[in-house]
């Protein structure tokens, strides 16, 4: 017993010394040796704005089911978060995700695709990365500011939708991750594991980026502003008064294209906080119903308001500008701007009509029943009611400095907007646009003329069969043949064929299909200087009010002089921009003939142009230096040919006799359509 006492003592005395022993905390240190040693360094994590991507519960096969597992479909649900962990506000934040399983977002939550563009989305529409715009919350303040509130820190994008041909694993993965603010730098993230549903990367600011920010109270952040955005069209929303439970926006639509024109605008966004219009000054929408609200939660809080005076309760309402009728009208129009039957024309054309507004009361719900909370609506839409009309991309807003408006009473002093917004919206031309005009060439030195290509506008899906080819270059035609229409040139352009000595294809080509075709004529070529003439062609059943034209030289810009019959100005850029002189700016529709038995006539306007050498020496204007290598109608780009009319070399007095004899023919024939 004694022995085995002593082998417990020897084991437990080592650990009762260890118990009994005094920790760092509850000693002094006395100095030398005896000093505490250094903390470990801190985990640093990511002190800018750590963007993440979660996928929830993998991807679901879905019907129907294929033998293609590339082709297979799959409904995924994920989470895109953006966490603000540095020490600058990220203003208007956007999450761009690049996707690589041809994504289709079907729903989306807390965040709105940056484009505007309606769900479901194809995410292999987008170039490069899909973006994502905060909504309501645009602006992500920093810790510092706001004591971690990750209420005010974080913004997340709730994603649902369907891919195609996901992995083996079922963890279809983004490709990367990246912010749209381009000062800031998003490293790849590490590649995931094969039973990994969630990446992360941590974007720092670029030290090389200048910062366009302008902080208006550099001690209170939320006062930070964005430049304002540039574009082809800017959309400003100003809230020039506010309630706590409505305000008083004016939007206001400025062209800032160059040759860009919008025609019987038609303007839309989303509400995203169940907002509605109860009325409006200027504009009005397509729709006049309260339906939504009353059937709705606003019938419930707004128990006292009558609904019947309610203009719009749509969620994406469509706005119409008001007929010029109506500007006068003191409870629809007295608006600047408004009244224009939605026309806006571009700066080049009349300076005074590059802008359309109006005013809207819009009543807020909760939570949102404060004076100072106002979230603007999201996905702007802007489209024009002409065929000509460019087609536009509006990004998300941006919160910019209050617009300052001259005080109404004439005294030299401003009155803030109490918030604003803008919205830049751009021209978009996608692969498979065709033109809506086209041009044909011709010469005084040669008697043919280069048409316009076959289905330079584009070809209807019944040409399809042996009635014409889609795909056989366009004939050669007779001048005369300009002034009839496609149907009615048959005959023309076979007898021109047989007597030029040129094959006849069979079938022959389809027609051009544009609604309006433009003829430039090289009139003249001399010693000092020379002349072009350019007519215009409407071929279709609406009428072109207030047109305009333009015409690129790249080589006989500076040779510009003046035109006889348009108003014509150089404005830069090698480009000549054109309009029908006052009250001849009408460009009518196509008309009957004289007869029954006679071909439609189209509507058509022409002008000479001269041009002088002095400024452009060695020009060669029958080589190709006299032809426009653009053309514009009414904003949109035209289909130009690839070739020129070729000089028949006439070098005798004789010869230039027939050529001027020709060339005053075809002007009598274009003014008068002998």
């Amino acid at each position: 017993m004694e022995a085995s006492s002593k082998f417990f003592l020897l084991l437990f005395l080592p650990t009762l010394a260890l118990l009994t022993t005094p920790t760092f905390s509850q000693t002094t240190p006395t100095g030398g040796d005896n000093s505490l040693a250094p903390a470990p360094a801190p985990d640093p994590g990511c002190n800018g704005v750590q963007l993440t991507y979660d996928l929830w519960g993998g991807a679901t096969k879905i019907r129907p089911f294929v033998t293609d597992p590339k082709q297979q479909a799959y409904a995924f649900r994920a989470r895109g978060t953006v966490l603000n962990s540095g020490t600058t506000t990220l203003k208007n934040w956007a999450l761009l995700i690049k996707f690589k399983y041809k994504e289709i977002i079907v729903n989306l939550d807390k965040a709105i695709l940056t484009n505007g563009a309606d769900l479901p989305y194809n995410t292999t529409l987008d170039a490069n990365a899909t973006s994502f715009s905060g909504n309501p919350s645009t602006d992500l303040l920093t810790p510092i500011a706001t004591a971690n509130d990750f209420n005010l820190i974080q913004g997340t994008v709730d994603i649902v939708g369907t891919l195609f041909g996901a992995p083996e694993t079922l963890n279809p993965l983004p490709e990367s991750l990246g912010l749209a603010d381009p000062s800031y730098i998003c490293p790849p993230f590490p590649k995931p594991g094969n039973w990994s549903f969630s990446v992360t990367t941590c974007c720092m600011p670029d030290p090389k980026f200048r910062n366009t920010t302008v902080i208006t109270n550099i001690t209170d952040p939320r006062k930070e502003y964005k430049d304002p955005p540039h574009g082809d069209l800017i959309i400003s929303y100003d809230v020039i008064q506010a309630y706590p439970s409505s305000y008083l926006a004016l939007v206001t639509i400025e062209n800032k294209a160059r040759l860009g024109r919008l025609d019987n605008w038609h303007l839309s966004w989303t509400w995203k906080r169940n907002e509605f219009i109860y009325s409006m000054k200027g504009a009005y929408p397509i729709d006049v119903d309260a339906t939504g609200c009353i059937y709705g939660p606003q019938a419930t809080y707004y128990q006292s308001l009558d609904f019947s005076k309610v203009l719009n309760c749509e969620r994406s309402p469509v706005i119409l500008d008001l007929p010029l009728s109506h500007y006068n009208n003191t409870e629809l129009g007295k608006i600047n701007h408004c009244c224009r039957n939605g026309t806006i024309l571009p700066e080049a054309m009349d300076p005074t009509q590059t802008k359309s507004a109006f005013q809207m009361q819009v009543f807020k719900m909760t939570p949102d029943l404060n004076i100072t909370t106002i979230y603007p609506p999201a996905s702007f839409k802007i489209a024009g009611g002409s065929p000509l009309n460019p087609d536009y991309t509006c990004g998300a807003p941006v919160r910019v400095a209050p617009t300052e408006f001259p005080d109404p009473s004439g005294l030299e002093s401003n009155t803030s907007a109490f918030a604003t917004w803008k919205v830049s919206c751009n021209i978009t031309v996608s692969k498979d646009t065709k033109p809506k005009c086209c041009v044909t060439f011709s010469g005084f030195y040669n008697d043919s003329v280069i048409p316009c290509s076959t289905c330079a506008c584009g070809c209807p899906a019944n040409t399809a069969g042996s009635t014409c080819s889609t795909t056989t270059p366009p004939m050669l035609l007779p001048p005369e043949a300009l002034l009839v229409p496609f149907d009615n040139r048959t005959a023309k352009i076979k007898a021109w064929a047989e007597l030029k000595h040129l094959p006849l294809p069979n079938p022959m080509p389809c027609a051009d299909y544009c609604g309006v075709s433009i003829n430039w004529h090289i009139a003249t070529d001399y010693n000092k200087g020379w002349s072009a003439r350019i007519t215009l062609f409407n071929w279709d059943q609406v009428d072109f009010a207030n047109w305009f034209a333009a015409i690129v030289m790249d080589d006989a810009y500076d040779g510009y002089e003046k035109m006889y019959s348009f108003n014509g100005t150089a404005v830069g850029n090698n480009t000549i921009f054109m309009q029908g002189l006052e009250g001849l700016n009408y460009l009518v529709k196509m008309s009957n003939g004289s007869t029954s038995a006679d071909p439609m006539v189209p509507g058509k306007q022409q002008t000479v142009i001269s041009f002088t050498k002095k400024t452009t020496p060695g020009l060669n204007v029958i080589g190709g230096g006299g032809f426009p290598s653009k053309v514009y109608f009414n904003g949109d780009e035209c289909s130009v040919p690839t070739i020129f009319p070729q000089s028949a070399g006439f070098r005798n007095v004789a010869g230039l006799a027939r050529q001027v004899l020709v060339a005053f023919i075809v002007s009598l024939v274009m003014i008068f359509g002998l």
